[in-house]
């Protein structure tokens, strides 16, 4: 297993954490550059790769960690952006993504979004931790 792999399954599903229940800490690894901020959101199947998810987080790129709390117990789909300039948008060059973007599990992206079974993690009562890997496509 790679280390890219190895942090990636690094989902603490339903791992004790100190800091208290219901917190997800996830990380973000594969930056470009320190500019902008890294948008979060922890979304129920219902509202993965909608704008909508009820639980998010923003960190700047420099120290890309967002903690989500008050998160029930469930199975949820990660998902975040480096938005570089900091407009609160994803953006895009046509159909193609300029900025990066990342899933849990490191969910493939294939003609479209992944799909929410790909990118599903199960996150216990304690909470947990979980590494997501920026990709970039221009």
């Amino acid at each position: 297993m790679t280390i890219t792999k190895a942090l990636i399954a690094t989902a603490a599903l339903g791992m004790p954490d100190p800091a208290g229940a219901g917190e997800l800490r996830i990380a973000v690894a594969g930056l470009r550059s320190p500019e902008g901020v890294v948008r979060v959101a922890v979304c129920p199947e219902g509202s993965f790769t909608r704008s909508d998810c009820p639980w998010t987080g923003t960190a700047p790129a420099a120290r890309p960690g967002v903690v989500v709390t008050g998160l029930p117990e469930g199975v949820y789909a990660v998902q975040a952006f480096h938005d570089e300039d900091s407009n609160g948008d994803l953006n895009r060059r046509g159909l193609r993504l300029r900025e990066g973007i990342a899933f849990s599990n490191d969910a493939p992206m294939r003609f479209g979004p992944p799909r929410f079974r790909d990118a599903a993690v199960r996150v216990g009562a304690a909470g947990g931790r979980l590494t997501l890997l920026m990709r970039y496509y221009e």
